[in-house]
């Protein structure tokens, strides 16, 4: 980053101020909650999350330092819940990501499929990879191909599965049109999300605390020799004060 694009000293400063704001009003209104869960606090969550993230970056572009803290993101978190204590029906909500990594195989596939159904006709659909991909997803179970996905040459994404709670059962057909629009985040039951950041954020924390071990490791190979120095001397004055 440039000189130019630095923030200000008085940036950073203000910024500081601005997460000791949003810490009291955290605290007030968790002391004044209403219940479990309370807006309030909810609101008053994001904010010092939000204060909290806004002086870490500008700490950093200023300083080159970074907080000892680290408040989970609000970007992909959910509201508390306010639907039904007792629901009496629920929608499973998947998304799952692929890459197609290997087409030839995965135009393979689809052919010994289209070759063990064929119907005659003469149309190729698996001679192009989403006429394959049409086949695979008509003929195997989707979650027999998240089971197994290099057989079909296609490489894991990431992937979610929420649960949302209803008051009744939807008509049917009613939300065919468009399955995923109409999605409440306060009727989220519970979320299920797999990512390959959080692999790397992994990663991190024990590249962190390797980092510690060897750090400690290098104290205790300069502390060795003092300490040994200091139980030689000690022998040499037990010696002495025998020897009189």
């Amino acid at each position: 980053m440039s000189d130019a694009a630095q923030p200000t000293a008085a940036e950073v400063r203000a910024a500081a101020e601005a997460v000791k704001t949003a810490l009291d009003r955290h605290l007030a209104a968790v002391e004044g909650r209403s219940g479990e869960d309370d807006p309030a606090v909810y609101e008053a969550f994001n904010q010092l999350a939000a204060a909290a993230e806004v002086y870490d970056e500008l700490l950093y572009d200023r300083y080159d330092e970074v907080t000892p803290f680290e408040i989970p993101g609000t970007d992909d978190s959910l509201p508390p819940y306010t639907g039904p204590e007792e629901p009496n029906a629920v929608s499973v909500l998947i998304r799952r990501d692929y890459a197609v990594a290997e087409p030839q195989r995965l135009l393979a596939q689809a052919q010994r499929v289209e070759a063990a159904v064929g119907d005659g006709t003469g149309t190729e659909a698996s001679a192009t990879i989403h006429g394959a991909l049409g086949i695979l997803f008509d003929e195997f179970e989707a979650d027999e191909i998240a089971s197994r996905p290099k057989e079909f040459g296609l490489e894991e994404g990431d992937s979610t599965l929420w649960v949302t709670a209803a008051d009744e059962t939807a008509e049917p057909g009613s939300w065919l049109e468009a399955p995923f629009e109409q999605v409440d985040p306060q009727r989220v039951v519970c979320r299920f999300d797999v990512s390959a950041v959080f692999d790397d954020e992994i990663n991190d924390e024990l590249d962190d605390i390797d980092e510690v071990d060897e750090a400690e490791e290098e104290i205790e190979d300069e502390l060795d020799p003092e300490l040994d120095a200091d139980l030689d001397e000690d022998e040499d004055l037990e010696a002495l004060e025998a020897d009189r």
